[in-house]
């Protein structure tokens, strides 16, 4: 029996390429875009970004050309409730959201997901560069253009309805073969930003949902510097638009406190972390890690990967969370700028193995001694 699979086809090359491939491989192919906005002249327009009107016909063409069914499928209000409004409710908690990571978890492989299996597909394809092996997320061959770790976040079961055609290939490899193709947007830009916020200032775009709350701006002791106009406007690690201007050295912010609306900042060396926390585990490539185990964690997309031990406790001793089980991540070496809200994933190898939400981080005497070594 042929399967019915359901491609996702944002309007961008990867996920054309994506379609074609499996189309050409033999599948009953339908694609889908998602039309994510109520007001699509509020999201991006060009190539600046996703989801936006002229992405919807570059997908008809595509399809057109590929010859496969195409329609549009309304989800803004799921993208408003799960993406934008938890993008505002987490910079108002003080913490660093991934809206992309949360569009991927929520909308591609739940809403999309869910959908698509109640009308009888069998599989879901996009064009994320990522591999699966065995049931597992791994990296793509293009380490530039890897995807594994904003798509970390998927469960099991969530991946074995999930296919990624492209993460055997390079972006350039893509690119030449949507132009054999004939495909039109072959050399079409891959997006950037924010695709909800229309002129990329997010400060302007929290404030306006959040509003002015002026509060001070102190440094580890607790000396007021200065105040600002929201904390909800700074993520760890910032450095420009503190306006300390008059202060003899570089400040970063450090930590951000939203129920004091404080902003604590300080030299770099105290961005350094090597304790991580995280929430809501979630394993794919394995079984709960309730030992302490060797593996690396990627805290950042496109970020660097640290070597780290790593396990999975209860809540109660030595536990923040609020119930459920919460990650332990202890690293080999500091890292510089962690912000809660982020995710931190596991891999053993090039292979996805879990992830988790960034919750809290501390120092231990292993990253002063590292700073002290450093200012050496």
């Amino acid at each position: 029996m042929t399967l019915r699979v359901l491609a996702a086809m944002s309007g961008g090359v990867d996920s054309a390429v994506a379609a074609a491939r499996v189309a050409e491989a033999g599948y009953d192919v339908t694609g889908v875009h998602l039309a994510l906005s109520k007001n699509p002249q509020s999201y991006r327009t060009g190539a600046r970004g996703c989801c936006t009107v002229e992405d919807s016909h570059d997908a008809r063409r595509a399809a057109d050309v590929i010859g496969i069914p195409y329609y549009v499928w309304d989800m803004s209000e799921e993208f408003d409730r799960e993406v934008v409004q938890d993008f505002v409710a987490e910079y108002e908690a003080g913490n660093t959201p991934n809206p992309c990571l949360r569009c991927n978890e929520k909308i591609k492989f739940e809403a999309v997901l869910d959908r698509a299996i109640a009308l009888g597909f069998d599989l879901v394809v996009t064009g994320h560069h990522v591999r699966k092996v065995d049931g597992r997320l791994v990296r793509s061959v293009d380490e530039g253009k890897d995807q594994s770790y904003v798509l970390g976040v998927l469960t099991a079961e969530q991946l074995e309805h999930a296919m990624f055609p492209l993460g055997d290939c390079t972006k350039d490899e893509v690119r030449a073969e949507a132009e054999r193709r004939g495909l039109s947007v072959a050399d079409k830009p891959d997006s950037h930003d924010i695709c909800f916020i229309a002129d990329g200032d997010t400060k302007g775009f929290l404030n306006d949902r959040i509003g002015a709350r002026p509060g001070p701006i102190q440094d580890e002791d607790g000396n007021v510097l200065g105040t600002h106009d929201g904390a909800h406007t700074f993520t760890v690690g910032q450095r420009k638009g503190l306006g300390l201007g008059g202060a003899p050295d570089p400040r970063y912010v450090l930590s951000i406190e939203p129920v004091e609306n404080t902003v604590t900042v300080g030299p770099r060396e105290s961005l350094r972390v090597d304790e991580i926390t995280g929430v809501r585990p979630v394993w794919s490539g394995s079984g709960p890690l309730t030992e302490p185990t060797e593996c690396h964690v990627q805290l950042r997309a496109h970020g660097e990967v640290y070597p780290a031990r790593v396990w999975q406790r209860e809540s109660g001793a030595g536990s923040d969370a609020e119930g459920g089980p919460e990650l332990v991540v202890h690293l080999a070496e500091p890292a510089k700028g962690v912000a809660s809200g982020q995710a931190v994933v596991v891999y053993d190898g090039d292979t996805v193995l879990g992830s988790a939400t960034i919750s809290g981080t501390a120092r231990s005497d292993r990253a002063e001694d590292a700073q002290h070594a450093e200012r050496v």
